[in-house]
């Protein structure tokens, strides 16, 4: 009986323990306090709680904000054209050692048959069907075509369409252009009504000197050019002795001949195709020398042109090396900076329960959303936040409002809601603050208060 008592006597003096502490913790203000959105008098500030929705997702979109922009150097490209050039210098000529009395029929190789191909130098004239409506909406071809009389292919192979752009044709058919210019135009929302034709034929041309009416550069245009037309566009031959009187070509450094005499006799050489490049010579006189005095000149013009070109890409490597060098270390001393934090950024900070706390910086040149801010950086804690309560506290810039806050509330408790993060976009200094979870605000104050009780109530046993 006595050992029942002193059971009894025990359990009665912990239960008045434990109500003597708590009534004290009670009474000294011990509590556990997490942090919430409060809009009570409590409040130091004016908040005003507004709910997510399609429509206030909008409302809170339009406060003005301009993402900052990276410096220029990330955005320039160490570049430049490509000045011109005639390519690599041909090799010598290759002079037949020959006499008078031995003409030899020295024919060059057969030129292919293909469709001519537009060139550097060469103007197109682009033209509508009608003077009406199409006119108008070609957007000012008409109007720039009177003033250029045409586009000239530029050495970069392209055109320049006012309003429009560029776009490259040489190396194409008449046909391929025609393609080519028909998809920009309707990549550029253009009614694509025109005809295309080549008016001035410069990229390719044949020379014709020596015996000649008039020596001339005579150009290689859609119809393909034989050597009876390129002589005849040289004014004809004057001859004063047949029998010595050869035609000589000049191609890709080796030196042909034909015997006049042979050469009128035989139709396929009158119709002999040429090519660009092609030097023509009509020798009367069998004098190889002046045929060769002829060539240098052509081949002297050539190597001036070859080297001018040579330097001129030397200085454009240079340049570009000296521009991308600037370029690279603009930028690192740029990224210097920001690891650094000498650089003016804009960021938003995240607090409450979520799995990092912290600023996040807003990136360059784009938006960034109320999800982004969420996962990007792991999201929120599903254990502990309430999804029912996520915040965006945004503060009044309006200085008449004194500081007030908004508090956008997004109700993530129904998953479709999420959908309004997507549409959400950061301002500047904004707050993301997600609450805890009813229990866990009961687990964290009971983790915190019963060992502070145990100790109290085993101080009191022990008395």
């Amino acid at each position: 009986m006595t050992q029942r008592k002193a059971t009894f006597m025990s359990r009665t003096a912990l239960s008045l323990s434990l109500a003597a502490v708590t009534f004290g913790l009670s009474g000294c203000g011990v509590f556990y306090f997490s942090p919430k959105v409060s809009q009570g008098a409590d409040a130091t500030m004016d908040v005003r709680e507004i709910a997510l929705t399609p429509q206030t997702v909008i409302l809170a979109n339009r406060s003005a904000y301009t993402p900052r922009n990276l410096p220029r150097e990330f955005f320039s490209v160490a570049s430049g054209q490509q000045g011109p050039g005639l390519g690599a210098l041909p090799d010598a000529p290759d002079i037949p050692d020959e006499r008078p009395g031995s003409l030899e029929l020295r024919l060059p190789p057969e030129v292919p048959s293909e469709p001519y191909r537009i060139g550097v130098g060469d103007v197109v004239l682009l033209a509508t069907r009608s003077a009406g409506g199409s006119v108008e909406q070609l957007s000012g071809l008409l109007a720039a075509q009177q003033q250029r009389q045409g586009y000239t292919v530029s050495d970069d192979g392209a055109i320049s369409i006012p309003d429009m752009g560029r776009v490259e044709i040489a190396g194409l058919t008449l046909r391929e252009a025609q393609d080519e210019i028909f998809q920009f135009l309707l990549e550029n929302q253009v009614d694509p009504s025109f005809s295309l034709e080549v008016t001035e034929f410069n990229s390719k041309r044949v020379t014709v000197g020596g015996a000649v009416g008039s020596p001339a550069r005579i150009p290689i245009t859609l119809v393909p050019l034989t050597l009876n037309e390129a002589l005849t566009g040289a004014g004809g031959m004057t001859l004063r002795d047949e029998q010595f009187a050869s035609i000589r070509l000049y191609r890709d450094g080796s030196l042909y001949q034909l015997p006049y005499e042979t050469y009128r006799e035989r139709p396929d050489l009158q119709t002999l195709r040429l090519q660009d490049g092609d030097a023509v010579f009509v020798d009367t006189t069998y004098d190889l020398e002046r045929a060769f005095a002829f060539y240098q000149q052509e081949i002297d013009v050539i190597s001036l042109r070859n080297q001018a070109r040579q330097t001129t890409l030397g200085m454009l490597q240079s340049e570009i090396s000296l521009r991308r060098s600037m370029l690279e270390e603009r930028r690192s001393n740029f990224m210097t900076l920001e690891d650094l934090g000498a650089t003016s950024r804009d960021y938003i900070y995240l607090t409450g329960e979520v799995n990092n706390q912290g600023r996040v910086v807003l990136p360059y040149e784009q938006q960034t959303t109320l999800a982004d801010v969420l996962y990007d950086n792991g999201g929120f804690k599903t254990e502990t936040g309430n999804p029912s309560n996520i915040y965006v506290l945004r503060p009044s810039t309006d200085p008449s409002e004194f500081g007030a806050i908004t508090a956008w509330h997004l109700n993530a408790a129904n998953s479709v809601n999420l959908i309004l993060a997507t549409r959400m976009e950061m301002r500047p200094n904004d707050i993301v603050f997600i609450e805890e979870q009813p229990i866990t605000k009961w687990g964290r104050a009971l983790r915190q208060f019963f060992p502070t009780l145990i100790n109290t109530v085993t101080g009191a046993i022990a008395q």
